[in-house]
């Protein structure tokens, strides 16, 4: 923590530039602080910045949503998959330049209900791997070895419980049998796991949907499997659409009036229904100029 400090003064000095760094030892009370230091940013015309993993960033964003401050941040997670998605470096010294020479370009984030998400959201058994990965986490350390055993405990001891969906998508009903919904709108991630190809991307202003059917606990762990290796979309027991708005209207039992939901690796309880849509408002981020990226990489190949 030390270093990452140490690294962070020095470019923000270097540059001449006034700062306040706030370190939040207690993750309960990130949003308390984020908040006030939104306040101080507005009053300031100054700039709000996150350093931490996706979850962390993810508490940050919520209260920068619609304060007309921009955002920066400074990924310092396990997977930082929404640095990732938006050409942001992991070296926290390459990270802090960004803030300095790149203006704030609107990205499309993602809500279930009031509860902001960056990658991505999901309910079903999901949530339940993250509650898991966690106390794993705790004892035996944060990798992703850790978080990929974690994961495959819990498919050997949940693969029995059915989520039963009744939802409405684009304003059409339908209804699914799923172990877990998967909601993502992070182009990286979808990538990744190959849901979509290094060709494709989301359109603007929609997201993607993943369910699975009910399988065995082998069958399970095979698709987790498959997800690692980058082979998702491949799967024939994985079904994926895009949407514009999806609306969860009933979930588990029938007496079910909340839902556990996971946005971005935190947990949460929502009331039913559950709308998933992309934010009337953009988050102003912080990041490399595309335009200068693509000249850059066409500069290598040239080169090369």
């Amino acid at each position: 923590m030390a270093e990452t400090c140490a690294a962070i003064e020095d470019v923000l000095v270097e540059a001449g530039r006034e700062h306040e760094l706030i370190l939040v030892d207690d993750p309960a009370k990130l949003a308390a602080v984020a908040k006030s230091t939104v306040e101080k940013a507005q009053a300031r015309n100054g700039v709000v910045v996150m350093g931490g993993g996706d979850g962390s960033i993810n508490t940050v964003a919520q209260a920068v949503l619609g304060s007309g401050c921009p955002f920066g941040i400074l990924p310092q997670g396990t997977f930082n998959l929404f640095a990732r998605a938006h050409g942001i470096p992991l070296d926290t010294a390459e990270a802090t330049r960004i803030l300095l020479g790149n203006k704030a370009e609107a990205v499309d984030i993602g809500l279930v209900n009031d509860q902001v998400f960056l990658v991505n959201a999901s309910l079903g058994m999901y949530p339940q791997v993250l509650q898991d990965r966690e106390t794993w986490k705790a004892k035996y350390g944060r990798n992703r070895v850790v978080a990929f055993l974690a994961g495959i405990l819990t498919l050997l001891q949940q693969h029995r419980q059915v989520h039963m969906t009744t939802l409405e998508k684009d304003g059409k009903p339908g209804h699914i049998r799923t172990p877990t919904l998967f909601v993502c709108i992070n182009d990286y991630q979808l990538r990744e796991t190959g849901i979509l190809t290094d060709e494709e991307s989301l359109a603007p202003g929609r997201m993607m949907a993943v369910t699975v059917r009910p399988l065995s606990a082998m069958g399970l762990l095979w698709l987790m499997i498959c997800g690692t290796l980058g082979k998702l979309g491949e799967a024939e027991n994985i079904v994926s659409f895009e949407f514009e708005d999806l609306s969860i209207t009933r979930a588990g039992n029938f007496s079910t009036r909340t839902v556990r939901v996971a946005a971005d690796g935190e947990l949460f309880w929502l009331s039913l229904p559950l709308e998933f849509r992309i934010s009337p408002q953009p988050l102003y981020l912080l990041k490399p100029d595309t335009a200068s990226i693509a000249i850059s990489e066409s500069s290598i190949s040239k080169a090369a």
